[in-house]
């Protein structure tokens, strides 16, 4: 069996998926236009950081050859193909504003062939939403209280992102046998019959606990921001502060812009996790961290629940905050018996080997292709 995943290396979720594949014998690939500066391992990357824009858009065209070969299913990530949609988006330039509209087309109109020729040659496609490639702020806005469409700026969420977003769902939705999605809270927006999937991004004999709660030392609390407003960064480091001015004792790690095996290192020595506090669920990062023994604060946004398996809601072993509780929870983190915290690690650990196997999220996948 043959697969092929794309376009992205987003949260290192698609090249989990395929490295388990993998491992039950299925010929699994990914490839990625870009990599970052995480450096999760692909197997082809696509476009070269000093390529300019020319080079790039040959370098992509020459890959789209892909759709003529023979694949058992293709597995697109970050809920688009291999020609990534950009919205249009005006400036005062009537030059740029020309170009960008011929080459949002040029990508419009690349996306579509590529669909339909692995329509045409009965090649089934499948599509996994990740966060913000479905997430809309305009939604948000209107049906939570608790979400980050209210701190992050017009450059994050807008009208012509959220309606780019919708225009791609539906477009992939037509095409693709099955879509999932790794958050529950974008089952609101996907295509109904679409499936919640959970992180399966590492490998367990890789991410093996360290249990660092009951050391005779000051607590040591970590977060790992990709962006620190959608994060809640500030809330977390003006909840510290006052616990700081309160006469708490304790060491404040935060990690940022360093690669994945970096931050691996670093996580090992924390003892608790501040995750996100206005997604409504835990990211990648949490699963990680599970992993390697660590509980996590983060925010959990009940009405979302309904999309997780009842078990799997049962079993949730987080602290759930948000922006305006984070103080609190972080004070009972301090004030919690070590012993108490070291439990909760170890029930941290255990949900993560229940829900989040890659091995038995990989045989269902491999049973989605089967069946297609």
């Amino acid at each position: 069996m043959k697969v092929l995943h794309l376009p992205t290396t987003v949260g290192g979720n698609p090249q989990g998926i395929s490295k388990h594949l993998r491992l039950l014998g299925v010929d699994s690939q990914t490839w990625a236009l870009r990599q970052n500066y995480l450096g999760y391992p692909v197997d082809r990357v696509i476009w070269k950081e000093s390529d300019d824009f020319l080079k790039r858009e040959w370098k992509r065209f020459l890959a789209f050859g892909y759709v003529f070969k023979n694949w058992d299913a293709v597995h697109f990530n970050f809920g688009t193909t291999l020609f990534i949609q950009e919205p249009f988006v005006p400036t005062s330039s009537l030059l740029r504003n020309s170009f960008r509209r011929l080459y949002a087309g040029y990508l419009s109109f690349m996306q579509y062939l590529e669909l339909e020729i692995l329509k045409f040659r009965n090649i089934p496609m499948f599509v996994q939403y990740q966060g913000d490639d479905a997430r809309q702020g305009d939604f948000c806005l209107k049906q939570f209280t608790i979400t980050a469409a209210t701190q992050v700026g017009t450059d994050y969420y807008n009208s012509k992102t959220d309606a780019q977003k919708r225009d791609q769902i539906r477009r992939m939705s037509k095409y693709c046998t099955k879509v999932y999605g790794l958050n529950p809270d974008l089952l609101y927006v996907l295509p109904k019959g679409s499936e919640f999937l959970p992180y399966s991004h590492i490998s367990f004999e890789e991410w093996k606990p360290k249990f660092t709660q009951d050391q005779d030392r000051p607590l040591r609390i970590g977060h790992a921001p990709s962006n620190r407003k959608g994060k809640g960064t500030d809330f977390v480091i003006q909840a510290l502060d006052e616990l700081k001015s309160e006469g708490f004792e304790f060491e404040w790690v935060l990690i940022e812009g360093v690669s994945n095996a970096k931050a691996k290192e670093i996580y090992q020595n924390i003892d608790v996790l501040v995750d996100q506090l206005f997604f409504g669920w835990y990211g990648g990062l949490a699963v990680e961290a599970m992993a390697l023994g660590k509980p996590v604060l983060v925010y959990i946004r009940e009405e979302d629940l309904k999309f997780i398996p009842l078990e799997m809601k049962d079993d949730l072993p987080f602290i759930n905050v948000h922006a305006g509780t984070i103080k609190e929870g972080l004070n009972a983190i301090l004030e919690m018996p070590r012993k108490d915290l070291l439990d909760l690690a170890k029930r941290s650990r255990e949900f993560v080997l229940k829900w989040h196997d890659p091995i038995a999220i990989a045989k269902r996948l491999k049973q989605d292709y089967q069946n297609h």
